[in-house]
Parts: structure tokens; C-alpha cells; sequence
């Protein structure tokens, strides 16, 4: 008789995101004349840069011409795209990354996940709360929790609250924990990390022989100078860290599938005979025997990213949806609300007014003025009180929003 993985009994009804989306779509069943704005999932609404798109187009003619034809390719990527973002995105920061570290791949979420088969389970897992799902469901689906208790919180990780009280910052704990997930710029509250923060953690991990994985899909949103982009930008940081970051929300990837993980040779984990092991072998010899790589067509264009009119289009990008979080937390502020984040990242937090719980401040604003956002406790037990809408949409449908809900805020909370 064939059996199941009973960890996944272990997980919520619904991923967060498919239950946004049963909910707005019943609702729209019941309402068709209702003009919904969706201000939830973070996917982006604009064109690919002009750069890559002609980067794509290039490729796809020489796939059609037998001398340029391009197969199977390196599993860890073209050696071209590595180098160039070994060189602008690390060596240029002063991080200490070669291209042989870096290893392309068609998701961050999914590198996320997927890094934990080289890792055992008895090991102590540290999340931030609230938190991208993904880290959490995917050590449930590995079966390195116990079951969740009526918070969702599950027995076997650590929690971490960021919060207002705390500003949101990860506090490095007390106890000694194995594989800390970091994400910051953060999703969902928008906070970043400085030096000094980023520093503690290194120092900590050094200290207790702890891996850290930082994901820095938002990075690009980064305009303080003083903000680092990157976990290398912090001495030890090799010893200690694997970073993960995407195409998606800089160049629009999302539809397109592209972002990249770094495993530097210095980093090493220890066996069940406590000798010490290379996880860039491990990482390698995984990705070598399940993936076959990203398209050459699409790391073409993710190599455009790098060209000078890419760059240049990136910055354009990247700005229109910084000032999108711009309008969206100037507005939600003079309506009154309490908002975070939306500066250095394409998120803001924001402070559901009148103790209303993050599901019902949803239904509120879906039923009464007709826009999408993300409740806060579907990231976590600390997200509770606190709901994310995100920058990721057109300039009009961003005015649109912030307009219903300033416009009718007293009607809406009556």
C-alpha cells in the first residue's frame, strides 16, 4: 500500500496566498461589477527592461540556427552570467565572492526550500516572526517540526518576533540554535538590517557554529548607503552564510525565472562523524543530479541586467516602485493608520486600527472599499495586528487604492 508524507498533514488548510484568493474570488463571484484592486501577492506588473527583452529575442534566434544552438547547459549556470554578478553585485561591495560560488537557478523560493535536503534533521531552526511562509512550510514538509498549537507556531522552531516594540529587528537569541532564515530587506515588514545588526548575527553564528541563510530578494530596493546589500559585506559572513537572491522583483523575472544562490567553499557543516564538510560539494552534487538548469535564453536576459542600459532601466524600475510604497505609506499615514516599512523595500506594514484582527481588516477593506492586501498573521503569530500591501502594481491602480481607503476611512471603520 503506497503511504504518504504525513509532515504535509501537519501544515494550514491553505498556503496564505490561495486562501487570498478564494476569498477574492468569491467575493467577485457575489460582486462582478466591483472593481478590485490587488494589492497582496508581491508580484510585479511591469514590462521587462527593454534591455533584456532584446537580450531574449537574440537568444531565441540564435536557438534557431544550428552553429549557435545552445542544449543542456552547466547546471550551475553560464559561466558569463556568474562572472558578471560575481564582479557588479559582490566585488563591487567589497564582498569577497567568486563566480565558481554562485550557482543559477529558476526561484529564490524554491532555493530556500530546497537547500534543506543537505542539511540534517536534528538541527535547531531559528525563523523571524513574521515570516515568509516558504521557510516555515518547507522545514514542515522536510519533517524538522512537530505540529503546530493554536497560534500556528510550530513545536521544533524557533521564533523570533519583529515587531514595533522591538523595531523590527531580529533579536539574536539566547539559546543556541543550528540554521537561522534572515531576510532583509524584510518580507513582509519592509525593515532592513544595518552593519551592526548584520555584524551580531555574524559574530553569533561564528560563535555557536550556526549557518545562516539570508535571503536578499529585495536588495535592489536599497537607497541608503548605509543599508549593506549583502550578508558578504560583513567580515566572517563566508564562514557562515548562504544567500539567496532573484531576477524577480529588480528585473521583473516572475514570469520569467531566474535568481541565483550563494555557497561560498569556506562554508562547512559538520557529518554524523563531526568531520567537517564542504556545502558547496553538497549544494553542487544536488543540483547536479535534480535540476538541469535555467534556459539559456532566460540567463541571456538576466545578463542584460548587467549592461549599462540595463542598469539604467533596473534603476527606473526599481524607482517607480519605490515611489508607489511612497505614495501608499504617505497616504495611509495622513489617513491615520500606523504604517511601516515602504523606504527601502517595495513593502509597507501597516497597524490594523481598532484591534481589528489581520483577517477582518482584509474582509474590510475587500468588502468596503474593494482592495487586496496580505494579512499579517498569515506570516506568523507576530504578524497578527498588522496587515502588508505591496508595491508591486501600476501607478494608477496604486492611486486608485490609497485614494478609496483615505477618502473613506471614517465610513470604512463605522
Amino acid at each position: 500500500m503506497a503511504t504518504i508524507n504525513d509532515n504535509y498533514l501537519k501544515l494550514k488548510a491553505g498556503y496564505l496566498f490561495p486562501e487570498i484568493a478564494r476569498r477574492v474570488n468569491a467575493f467577485a463571484e457575489a460582486n462582478p461589477d466591483a472593481k478590485i484592486i490587488r494589492l497582496g501577492i508581491g508580484d510585479v506588473t511591469e514590462p521587462l527592461p527593454e534591455a533584456c527583452r532584446t537580450a531574449m529575442i537574440k537568444a531565441v534566434e540564435e536557438m534557431g540556427d544550428r552553429n549557435t544552438f545552445k542544449g543542456y547547459g552547466p547546471e550551475q549556470g553560464y559561466a558569463w552570467l556568474r562572472e558578471k554578478i560575481a564582479a557588479q553585485d559582490f566585488q563591487a561591495r567589497g564582498a569577497d565572492i567568486d563566480a565558481s560560488e554562485i550557482f543559477i537557478s529558476d526561484g529564490s523560493k524554491c532555493d530556500t526550500g530546497n537547500i534543506l535536503e543537505i542539511f540534517g534533521h536534528n538541527n535547531i531552526i531559528a525563523v523571524t516572526d513574521p515570516v515568509y511562509p516558504v521557510y516555515v512550510d518547507t522545514n514542515v514538509m522536510a519533517g524538522n517540526t512537530g505540529a503546530a498549537n493554536e497560534k500556528g507556531e510550530f513545536e521544533g522552531l524557533v521564533y523570533l518576533p519583529i515587531t514595533a516594540e522591538n523595531n523590527f529587528t531580529a533579536e539574536i537569541p539566547s539559546q543556541k540554535v543550528d540554521l537561522i532564515y534572515l531576510c532583509f530587506p524584510n518580507n513582509p515588514t519592509g525593515a532592513t538590517a544595518t552593519k551592526e545588526h548584520l555584524k551580531a548575527w555574524v559574530d553569533y553564528a561564528k560563535a555557536n557554529n550556526s549557518i545562516i541563510f539570508f535571503d536578499a530578494a529585495y536588495e535592489a530596493y536599497i537607497t541608503d548607503p548605509d543599508i549593506p546589500h549583502s550578508i558578504y559585506e560583513i567580515a566572517g559572513a563566508r564562514e557562515v552564510a548562504i544567500e539567496f537572491r532573484s531576477f524577480s522583483k529588480n528585473a521583473g523575472f516572475t514570469g520569467t525565472r531566474c535568481a541565483l544562490t550563494v555557497v561560498p567553499k569556506t562554508l562547512t557543516a559538520k557529518a554524523a562523524d563531526v568531520s567537517d564538510v564542504e556545502l558547496w560539494k553538497l549544494w553542487n552534487r544536488r543540483q547536479s543530479t535534480k535540476f538541469n538548469g535555467v534556459s539559456y535564453i532566460v540567463q541571456r536576459g538576466a545578463e542584460a541586467v548587467y549592461s549599462q542600459d540595463g542598469q539604467a532601466q533596473i534603476k527606473a524600475l526599481v524607482g517607480f516602485y519605490l515611489e508607489n510604497a511612497k505614495i501608499i505609506r504617505e497616504q495611509l499615514t495622513a489617513a491615520g493608520l500606523a504604517v511601516y516599512g515602504g523606504v527601502n523595500a517595495p513593502y509597507v506594514w501597516v497597524k490594523t486600527p481598532d484591534d481589528l484582527s489581520s483577517w477582518e481588516f482584509f474582509d474590510k477593506l475587500l468588502h468596503t472599499v474593494n482592495v487586496v492586501g496580505t494579512p499579517g498573521s498569515g506570516f506568523g503569530a507576530a504578524g497578527e495586528g498588522y496587515f502588508r500591501i505591496s508595491a508591486f502594481n501600476s501607478r494608477e491602480n496604486v492611486e486608485e487604492a490609497t485614494k478609496r481607503i483615505t477618502e473613506k476611512f471614517t465610513a470604512f471603520m463605522k
